[in-house]
């Protein structure tokens, strides 16, 4: 049975439309808008009502998701005429849930205020296992009062809500958090890489690490497809990419020296250039196997040549 919030929710992706379907298994009716047909007809399958216009999919609706790829999407969706600022109704709340930049994501502020809608900063830390779970982290910023308008539909899908200020301090945390994950990633792959050197047998490594004070959930997370050799996307290089060239450039806008950021930067450029940019962005592992004279297939444990 739905409640009389009706939600919005723009951009059905890989995250965003678990995101949407927890909010509509709490309860609550969710309209979703999608270019994309194929997402649209799995919106409804999952309980969203679909809409081809944007227009009509927020017409109503006082909380509005959006989960998009990047900036340019942002800026299209929200900064040009016709776009969703305009079909949005002052007085209403605007959540963003995307990885974007903080010029783009300040530029979106100051265009929401001026048509009187409240904007939330809310990107989210975790993947499409996570979103379907109901565990994802979100990082908000913007005002607190809408944060509290936006709880009953937030909570479906987030474990916690950290409100980090008035601005684009959610922008920076996320950008932050995605640095470590990036630097991480890297660092498995050479201690990784290390341990086969010493003749480690692949299993027990990966159970030591698993284990070790360096053993983080993110760790932790990517033992079960390491030990398969899977590396599978949840989270592509491609978009790590991305990711880092955000960071980067918010980095030297701030003035913070980033070098493991500008390292990690290359190190996924290469992945991309070498063709796996599709690989999940742990593909670090098998790269810097690559360039140390490792095969990609493990052998059985302790005869690593």
């Amino acid at each position: 049975m739905t409640t009389s919030t009706p939600v919005a929710w723009v951009g059905l992706g890989k995250l965003g439309l678990p995101m949407a379907r927890r909010i509509v298994a709490g309860g609550l009716a969710v309209s979703g808008f999608d270019l994309s047909d194929e997402r649209l007809a799995l919106a409804r399958e999952a309980g969203i009502e679909p809409r081809a216009d944007l227009g009509e999919a927020v017409e109503g609706c006082p909380l509005v998701f959006v989960s998009i790829p990047d900036d340019r999407a942002l800026t299209a969706l929200c900064l040009t005429e016709g776009g969703l600022l305009e079909r949005m109704a002052s007085g209403s709340v605007l959540i963003e849930t995307s990885t974007v930049s903080v010029e783009v994501s300040a530029r979106v502020a100051e265009a929401a205020a001026e048509r009187g809608i409240a904007y939330l900063r809310c990107p989210v830390s975790g993947n499409p296992v996570a979103a379907e779970a109901g565990t994802l982290s979100a990082m908000v910023s913007g005002p607190r009062e809408a944060l509290e308008r936006a709880m009953p539909a937030l909570r479906h899908f987030t474990k916690a809500q950290y409100w980090l200020g008035e601005d684009e301090q959610a922008r920076f945390a996320k950008l932050a958090i995605n640095l470590m994950i990036a630097v991480s990633a890297g660092m498995l792959g050479e201690a990784l890489t290390l341990a086969r050197k010493g003749n480690i047998g692949w299993d027990a490594m990966l159970e030591l690490v698993g284990d070790s004070a360096v053993g983080s959930p993110m760790v932790q997370y990517k033992v079960p497809p390491l030990r398969d050799r899977d590396f599978t996307s949840t989270f592509s290089a491609a978009q790590m990419a991305k990711d880092l060239d955000l960071i980067l450039g918010c980095a030297h806008g701030a003035g913070v020296h980033a070098p493991l950021a500008a390292q990690m930067r290359e190190a996924y450029g290469a992945l991309i250039a070498t063709g796996h940019g599709e690989d999940d962005y742990i593909a670090t592992v098998h790269h810097t196997e690559r360039l140390s004279g490792l095969p990609d297939t493990v052998p059985v444990a302790g005869t690593e040549g």
